[in-house]
């Protein structure tokens, strides 16, 4: 009885969509999906109609993409209030969101607790010679910019930072206890270590990659893994023994479309 993994849908994109209605059943089995489902509400109601079908639970938490106000949104919800509109959504569906308690998995003699989070970003993933109110700049000027900084809004908060401080410590309230409790499987779409936010080919795009408020987590409440995406870069890495698993599908140009969308479904843990 495997917990899969997947992040990263992205449903603006026609094959992957084809993907998901091709997915076969897995009626006995939980699914992650780690963000980044689409960026409008239909893209969001196709991709639960159709895993919650298929898996026996489905446990999400957002995106950033997820999180967009496109200009064409006739509703225009925007930052905690669209956040809260996709929570509204999962419920109708039964799927589990970081405003959920924590569930225990498996359902029968769990052995942990699955512990979704929604905790943005701060511009903190940079060189530390690099000021935080020239982190832009300095992205700017290697050519490199997220559509965030024009789609994601922040309301009610004054910025992105700020939301993410505040649901970082929002969040670590409730880790300290569940951690009291049982090994936990944390949950994100951006991974929780810097170093973890490698891409080569457009280096600067870390600042829109996490936080380091979360560098010890996965040592400081007891995590048996950590799934995360974002990056489009598919792998597993230990840290103090825990494995970081970067789960996500991407782009069409990012897989292997012969191979369908099982192929790139993570096992996580397994249970006998």
């Amino acid at each position: 009885m495997p917990l899969y993994a997947i992040s990263d849908l992205h449903l603006t994109e026609r094959v992957n969509r084809q993907a998901l209605r091709d997915l076969p059943y897995y009626p006995d089995d939980w699914l992650i999906v780690a963000g980044d489902i689409g960026s409008t509400e239909a893209h969001f109601h196709f991709a639960l109609a159709h895993l919650t079908a298929r898996f026996k639970r489905v446990v999400w938490t957002p995106g950033n993409h997820d999180l967009w106000t496109l200009p064409s949104d006739p509703i225009g919800l925007r930052g905690e209030a669209k956040y809260q509109r996709l929570v509204a959504l999962c419920r109708e569906y039964g799927v589990l969101t970081p405003e959920d308690p924590y569930a225990p998995w498996p359902e029968h003699n769990p052995t942990c607790l699955l512990a979704p989070l929604f905790l943005l970003y701060d511009y903190s993933f940079r060189p530390d010679h690099v000021p935080a109110d020239e982190a832009l700049a300095w992205a700017e000027a290697d050519g490199v910019a997220c559509m965030d900084e024009a789609l994601l809004y922040p309301d009610p908060y004054p910025s992105r930072a700020a939301w993410c401080a505040a649901r970082c410590q929002a969040t670590l309230r409730r880790l300290r206890q569940a951690a009291s409790l049982a090994p936990l499987v944390l949950i994100n779409h951006y991974p929780l270590r810097q170093d973890l936010a490698y891409l080569p080919r457009i280096p600067r795009f870390s600042l829109w990659c996490g936080t380091r408020l979360t560098e010890d987590w996965h040592t400081r409440f007891r995590a048996l893994a950590v799934v995360y995406g974002h990056l489009h870069r598919r792998g597993r890495h230990l840290r103090d023994g825990v494995p970081h698993l970067e789960v996500s599908l991407g782009y069409a140009r990012d897989w292997d479309h012969r191979r369908g969308l099982a192929a790139y479904l993570q096992p996580v843990v397994t249970h006998q």
